[in-house]
């Protein structure tokens, strides 16, 4: 039953090497839109048929469901896309490994939950070794160390917070597929304008094998196994599984990209993920709250 989880985390993981393969490879706009398009063409035949059956369940939810996928599926990751070409693929899972801290955060304003002293100190370890990582040690050179493909990243992991905390709030009662289905259809059609803006939209050799990955094992096949994972060990139990996305990051890109580890990415990764267990496990005393899409 494990081998669910861990196959998810590690296809995200693996994603996250996809990411930053891509810079330089194909315009971060079209590999956005290739990726949800790819995967709303594979998927179209198996769950259109549904998703038209319920069209009357589905009707009432389509502003949400558009704002959903805006934010998780639209801006999450173009903005990792364009992050790519300045940071490394281990800072990467490292910034985003942050979203359980941010989700808590934002769920004070939206959904009228109280921090406890636990997760306070939880956040405050976790930015603490976000900051030691991004300034290599010396905080006094943070000014200069940060690039900005960290912001980016940074910003992508708040809007990607911001869609689990709305997901929890709204708690559309959709199919999950179906849920998935239509973000994905009004991703695609919000991504479509922004070819218009990229510098090259050719799918050539080098950029297939990447946006293969992305649209089939990050899209779907990870999501499915998430799914399969919650069925089987439960909400709470699977969300500590993504603590290992960053460790699984961080192993693929010194072996496969040659990214070198230093001291900084050592403490600040164990400071991060410290923090992030602090926070989930006062979460999951309330409920948790767990995201189930693709990174």
């Amino acid at each position: 039953m494990y081998l669910f989880p861990l196959l998810a985390v590690a296809i995200w993981a693996g994603n996250s090497l996809v990411n930053k393969l891509s810079a330089g490879v194909i315009a971060p706009e079209a590999i956005s839109f290739y990726r949800w398009a790819f995967a709303l063409l594979l998927l179209t035949p198996v769950l259109l048929p549904g998703v038209w059956r319920r069209r009357a369940m589905i009707r009432p939810h389509l502003g949400k469901l558009a704002v959903l996928a805006s934010l998780g599926m639209v801006l999450n990751q173009s903005l990792a896309y364009f992050a790519a070409a300045t940071t490394s693929a281990t800072n990467m899972a490292l910034i985003t490994s942050l979203v359980p801290v941010l989700s808590l955060l934002l769920a004070v304003p939206l959904l009228g939950v109280r921090l406890s002293k636990l997760a306070l100190l939880g956040a405050f370890i976790s930015f603490s070794g976000l900051l030691f990582m991004l300034s290599q040690g010396d905080l006094a050179r943070l000014s200069t160390s940060v690039v900005p493909g960290d912001l980016l990243l940074l910003l992508a992991a708040v809007v990607y917070a911001l869609y689990g905390v709305l997901l929890k709030r709204w708690s559309l009662q959709l199919p999950t597929w179906d849920l998935l289905y239509m973000q994905i259809l009004f991703a695609v059609f919000m991504l479509s304008p922004l070819l218009l803006f990229a510098s090259s939209i050719s799918i050539t050799q080098a950029s297939l094998p990447l946006i293969a990955y992305a649209a089939i094992c990050a899209s779907i096949l990870a999501p499915w196994a998430w799914i399969k994972a919650i069925a089987l060990l439960g909400t709470e139990r699977t969300a500590i599984f993504m603590n290992l996305m960053p460790i699984f990051t961080a192993v693929l890109a010194s072996t496969l990209l040659g990214e070198q580890l230093g001291v900084p990415h050592y403490v600040g990764g164990a400071l991060v993920l410290t923090g992030v267990s602090l926070v989930q496990y006062r979460a999951r005393r309330p409920r948790a709250m767990l995201k189930a899409e693709a990174l």
